[in-house]
């Protein structure tokens, strides 16, 4: 019984809030989609036997396999032999517009956060989807990634999920911005928005009609129609399996287009910055700006939340506002004790910080990064490893490649080597906690 109920919780997390909604924020109409009158048709092409040979041989053959039981181990020692069979199916997919069902089957492991054991809401959902399926999904979104890269689809605010763009130079494009404005002594504020199950709520209909302007062709929309279609999950834990139920709305967790899916969907959100400037990381965004006028820029950040709010509202993604906060970055102008509120749509008042983490980077209201500090097991870890310099440099170049998209300020500096040290751990793969 408990393996079902959290099974209910995980496949219903879109929907519980939506219901916690008002009616006339349900009923807004999503963001025009952009035209794009010059962009290309795009229509899948032929998978090719040497590209699914070498996602298969690439396996990793300690992975789960999902509820089809297809080992990853099995499919890598017979790559050779099963490549081909398995590309006349993807191919023949395209073809029909349908995908396997089993594939569109997920198991999902619910990973304890902390809290109450029976709560779902401490658990976090791992979703393991079937080997082929992700096989399948990888090829599918090398296509569309390829096309939405080189038609310059992606807005330049948008960093999650796109080659050469990441956390660390979504972070110091941010952060250059505003010690600009502190160096120029100009009042920044900042608001750090967070949205509840932001994949979760993706609606499939307004989905499919941005990727529709975007010149996805009617069998392409067809096959993504199919593959959101009849998608189920199942809870399991402990030797347990729950039943089945239906997942009718959300980007899959735990698959390969989801990601590319979502920065598709919430793309157009930057238009309704206004006279703010925005920057999008999958579903953390921050909204700021700057003036010589606190009073001014407060107003401005207000208009700009109002209206990014409503933007977000329209495709059915909701504020959480007890996680969106304000910071108003300041080191020597005059300001008020308690500044102007920046309120939500409903009028709730977001709490002023002067602390928050914001990708892995804690920031402080006067940009001291005092708090973001590499702490003393990580110069253990450090040492222990002797990660050579090359690899902070090659973090350096990945995020800027010409030595003139290197930040000068030596804050900035030394803030990107500290995430150049975490990128070099998770390169190789260790963690704190080992």
């Amino acid at each position: 019984m408990i393996i079902e109920n959290f099974n209910k919780h995980f496949s219903t997390a879109g929907h519980a809030f939506r219901l916690a909604t008002s009616t006339s924020a349900n009923s807004s109409a999503p963001p025009p989609a952009v035209p794009r009158p010059s962009l290309s048709r795009f229509s899948f092409t032929q998978i090719q036997i040497a590209d699914v040979l070498k996602e298969l041989q690439n396996l990793d053959p300690y992975k789960s396999p999902g509820l089809d039981n297809l080992d990853p181990l099995f499919l890598k020692l017979s790559a050779t032999i099963v490549a081909t069979p398995i590309t006349s199916l993807f191919n023949l997919s395209f073809i029909l517009s349908e995908i396997p069902k089993d594939w569109k089957a997920a198991a999902v492991i619910p990973l304890f956060k902390g809290g109450d054991t029976l709560d779902p809401n401490c658990y976090r959902p791992i979703s393991i989807l079937p080997c082929l399926s992700k096989v399948f999904e990888s090829q599918v979104n090398k296509q569309v990634t390829d096309h939405l890269e080189s038609h310059r689809t992606f807005s330049a605010v948008q960093s999650g999920f796109r080659a050469g763009h990441g956390s660390t130079s979504a972070t110091l494009k941010v952060l250059n911005d505003i010690i600009t404005a502190i160096d120029k002594r100009q009042y920044c504020a900042a608001v750090f928005i967070d949205l509840a199950k932001a994949f979760d709520s993706v609606n499939h209909h307004i989905l499919i009609g941005r990727l529709s302007s975007l010149g996805f062709s009617d069998d392409c929309l067809a096959w993504f129609t199919n593959y959101f279609a009849d998608r189920v999950q199942c809870a399991k834990s402990e030797g347990m399996l729950s039943g089945p139920l239906a997942v009718s709305m959300g980007v899959p967790q735990g698959s390969i287009l989801g990601p590319t899916l979502f920065s598709v969907y919430i793309n157009d959100v930057a238009l309704a910055a206004g006279d703010s400037l925005i920057h999008l990381y999958a579903d953390d965004t921050i909204l700021y700006t700057f003036g010589p006028s606190l009073d001014t820029v407060l107003s401005n950040l207000q208009t700009s939340f109002n209206a990014i709010q409503h933007s977000f509202r329209g495709l059915q993604l909701l504020l959480n506002a007890s996680k969106t906060k304000c910071m108003l970055f300041n080191r020597s102008l005059p300001a008020p004790a308690r500044p102007t509120s920046i309120t939500t749509l409903d009028g709730s008042d977001l709490e002023y910080v002067d602390i928050y983490k914001y990708l892995g980077v804690w920031l402080d209201c006067k940009l001291s990064f005092q708090t973001h500090q590499t702490s003393p097991i990580e110069n253990q870890i450090k040492s222990r490893l002797s990660i050579p310099q090359q690899s902070l440099l090659h973090s350096r170049r990945q995020a800027y490649p010409s030595k003139t998209d290197y930040p000068t300020d030596p804050r900035l500096r030394r803030c990107h080597l500290q995430n150049g040290f975490q990128h070099s751990t998770q390169q190789t793969g260790c963690s704190l906690s080992q």
